[in-house]
């Protein structure tokens, strides 16, 4: 019993591992969903951020600390179809857990390049630490899996400019 256990275990890293070398973030942005109807990006990235041996750094504008809802784009391709792909995301600061977030895409087809919109509601204006204080402190740790199986843990530092 033990021995399907374990080789189940192999089959889903090696699995894991495919997809992993298959993946890739293209670009990610955010707008202020609430207030700017142009659509306007407040900040965008375009390297691959879901390399987990190193950790990113985001310069972001301190005014998206402002917005009610910020909608983020991401845009991804993979060789691997995914059955169920989705996402978990903590909010750290000083390592701490201050936010966790939950986002499901659903199936990737093999092959495709797509982009993924989901809306992001802050936390209440009273609830809101200010940007000095945040800056450099905050990581937000992601971790893309499909259903159960985790991909890759991405982690990415922010700056408040």
């Amino acid at each position: 019993m033990t021995e399907v256990i374990a080789t189940e275990e192999m089959k889903q890293q090696t699995r894991a591992e495919a997809i992993l070398k298959g993946f890739q973030v293209n670009w990610m942005n955010l707008r202020d969903a609430d207030t700017d109807v142009s659509g306007k990006i407040l900040w965008q990235h375009n390297e691959d951020m879901s390399n987990p041996d190193v950790e990113h750094e985001a310069r972001v504008p301190k005014r998206i600390l402002k917005c009610r809802v910020v909608s983020r784009e991401l845009n991804f391709s993979s060789v691997e179809s995914m059955e169920r792909f989705r996402l978990e995301q903590k909010v750290l600061f000083k390592g701490r857990c201050l936010e966790e977030w939950f986002f499901e895409f659903g199936y990737v087809i093999a092959n495709s390049c797509n982009t993924w919109q989901s809306m992001i509601e802050s936390a209440p204006e009273s609830q809101m630490m200010p940007a000095n204080v945040l800056n450099g402190n905050v990581v937000i740790e992601t971790k893309f899996f499909d259903g159960d199986m985790l991909i890759t843990t991405s982690k990415v530092r922010l700056f408040y400019i």
